[in-house]
């Protein structure tokens, strides 16, 4: 009896040995939420003892804790008796650590994995629960940095490097999908087509560095006109285009010509010369005549170059005959 014992002691010295030392942290809470185990893991990244801790409430040990998202947790895991998780891309972190990983330093605190343990009396209720916490900062990084570097390759392939706005594939592939929302909910949206007048002018005269900047300046103010709503790109060489969603073409008229005025103001100095610029506007307003989404460009393109004929600076819209 009396090895039995002392075979019994050594395993449970054993045991907190492990707890004290393993690389996770372990807590265990009642019911009141009062801290009924606090191993070294917990002492080193919190930086409160275990004699500091023990008995007390949980949420007056760390102020900015969530309350209420661990009360939530840890009751199902009280009435349920089963065992409950979280982890760092639902709930990045319980307890808010410094992250003192020099490989993840770009980290301000620790990501953790959590599981949630129902404790059992000898009656069978569950008056404790455990709390493993995991430090998984090595593998949020990696993974938020490999999805930052992702949608950056995203919008680089979206974007047109000259403007900064859409290029003409992922334009072309917004104004498909208007189209088709179009077919399904019959919401208007007006389609225009601009470019710039004379730009081979202004290539032949100053350059293309000149034409460059030219193609930024009306990208700029075609930007800061639009509405959160609108989707523009540069369709090609000195060409734009953009989607007015939810707009008729009278509006459409309006937003235009307030485009054109604005670019007419406009001056560019380059290398010590002023240049002026004026643009021609095509609209089009979708209807159910159209079959697909190349017939409303081309309804657009041919108001722009009824513009174009007219003598430029100017905007006009597309009128549907029926053959």
């Amino acid at each position: 009896m009396q090895l039995q014992k002392q075979d019994q002691f050594q395993d449970f010295h054993w045991m907190i040995e492990m707890l004290q030392t393993i690389d996770v942290g372990v807590v265990v809470l009642n019911t009141d939420y009062q801290v009924k185990s606090w191993n070294g893991f917990m002492e080193n990244h919190s930086g409160i003892d275990a004699k500091d801790a023990i008995d007390r409430v949980i949420f007056t040990l760390f102020k900015d804790m969530d309350e209420f998202w661990l009360r939530h947790k840890a009751d199902t895991v009280f009435k349920l008796k089963n065992h409950a998780f979280s982890i760092w891309e639902q709930h990045p972190y319980i307890f808010k650590f410094k992250n003192n990983r020099p490989i993840t330093g770009v980290a301000d605190f620790m990501y953790q994995n959590c599981t949630f343990i129902p404790i059992k009396s000898l009656t069978g209720d569950v008056d404790k629960i455990a709390i493993l916490v995991y430090d998984v900062t090595d593998t949020a990084v990696n993974k938020l940095e490999a999805q930052r570097i992702s949608e950056q390759l995203k919008q680089l392939s979206r974007t047109d490097v000259l403007t900064q706005m859409y290029n003409r594939g992922y334009w072309e592939e917004t104004l498909v999908r208007e189209f088709q929302r179009y077919t399904r909910t019959n919401n208007v949206a007006t389609l225009v087509m601009l470019d710039i007048d004379h730009f081979k002018n202004v290539n032949d005269t100053y350059g293309h560095q000149a034409g460059d900047a030219a193609l930024k300046m009306v990208a700029s103010v075609l930007t800061k006109t639009l509405r959160e709503t609108d989707i523009a790109g540069r369709y090609g060489g000195e060409e734009f285009s953009v989607i007015l969603v939810d707009t008729n073409a009278e509006n459409a008229l309006i937003f235009c010509e307030r485009l054109r005025k604005a670019i007419e103001s406009c001056e560019i100095f380059y290398d010590g010369i002023q240049i002026k610029l004026t643009i021609s506007l095509g609209v089009y307003e979708i209807h159910s005549k159209l079959a697909t989404h190349n017939e409303w460009i081309e309804g657009a393109d041919n108001a722009l170059y009824v513009c174009k004929e007219n003598g430029r600076n100017q905007t006009q819209v597309y009128q549907y005959k029926a053959h």
